[in-house]
C-alpha cells in the first residue's frame, strides 16, 4: 500500500508541474495576436511586427537555450512556442 501511495504522489507531482501549450484560439492569445510561428503574424493588423521577433527573444518569455516551449509571464500556466509571437513582444536585453 505504501508503494501505491508513493506512485500516486509522484504522478500527482508530475501533473502539477505539467504545462500546456498556449492555443492560438485562447481568448488572451487572440487578443494579443499570438501565433505559433512569427512568420504567420497578421502584418496588416500588426504593422510593427518583424520576423526576427520571436517568443524566445522576448523579455517576457522564460526560455533557456534550446527549449521549444517555455513559460511566458503573460500566459500563466501555458507555454509559448520559441518561434511564436504576440503583440506584447519586448526585445530581451543583451
Amino acid at each position: 500500500m505504501l508503494v501505491v501511495s508513493a506512485i500516486g504522489t509522484t504522478g500527482a507531482a508530475s501533473l502539477a508541474h505539467a504545462q500546456t501549450h498556449l492555443d492560438e484560439k485562447d481568448p488572451q492569445a487572440l487578443a494579443l495576436g499570438y501565433v505559433e510561428d512569427t512568420n504567420k503574424a497578421d502584418q496588416k493588423k500588426f504593422p510593427n511586427h518583424a520576423a526576427t521577433q520571436t517568443c524566445s527573444r522576448c523579455a517576457l518569455g522564460q526560455f533557456k537555450t534550446g527549449e521549444s516551449y517555455a513559460n511566458c509571464t503573460l500566459f500563466a500556466g501555458k507555454q509559448v512556442n520559441a518561434n511564436g509571437w504576440c503583440s506584447a513582444f519586448v526585445k530581451r536585453g543583451a
